[in-house]
């Protein structure tokens, strides 16, 4: 396999409880975040949006996250369980960077042509990990929705999700032969 079909093929999502309690540096999370910047965008919209959430920060987030879950999760929905592990993420992770999209004010393209590219921003992000010894996964809970509660957000922004990184407790586990998921290519020749 040539090396960037390599890369492509081990991508993994790697989860905060398999992270070691240390902060990543702001120059290391600029290094990695300028990889976004090469995912294409229709007319140059370039509508991906990172906000950053480090230090003392990431405990507030936390925080915000299990009491949002508590207030908006009717008592018969409630898990004590998840409410734990909402709060645990942000915490056993090195950064969590929230994946917001800037909307065209002017919607010269349509909405998912915004949210395609900014996928694809992240996916240059996730593929620059291994290099960086680093592990992370896009999570996309309800939570997201609120998160302008806790960030104020611009004219046209929404929250797509958080991405929660940190350097791996064990990183020889996490490498695996590449994996071979669903889809498929059809070819149409008449």
């Amino acid at each position: 396999m040539s090396a960037i079909k390599d890369i492509i093929a081990s991508r993994r999502s790697v989860y905060p409880d398999q992270f070691i309690d240390k902060e990543i540096s702001k120059e290391l999370l600029s290094d990695l975040l300028s990889s976004a910047t090469y995912a294409p965008s229709h007319k140059k919209t370039n509508p991906w949006r990172f906000i950053v959430l480090t230090g003392d920060v990431k405990t507030k987030f936390a925080h915000f996250l299990a009491d949002t879950y508590q207030k908006v999760t009717p008592a018969d929905k409630f898990s004590a369980f998840k409410h734990q592990k909402v709060a645990q993420k942000p915490l056993q992770s090195g950064a969590v960077i929230a994946i917001c999209m800037q909307r065209d004010l002017k919607e010269r393209v349509p909405e998912w042509e915004e949210v395609a590219a900014t996928a694809m921003a992240v996916q240059n992000v996730w593929l620059r990990l291994e290099e960086l010894e680093l592990g992370g996964y896009w999570s996309s809970p309800s939570l997201k929705d609120y998160f302008r509660e806790f960030y104020r957000l611009e004219e046209g922004q929404k929250c797509l999700g958080f991405f929660y990184l940190g350097y791996l407790k064990d990183p020889v586990s996490v490498k695996k032969e590449p994996l071979h998921l669903g889809g498929y290519v059809h070819f149409v020749t008449e």
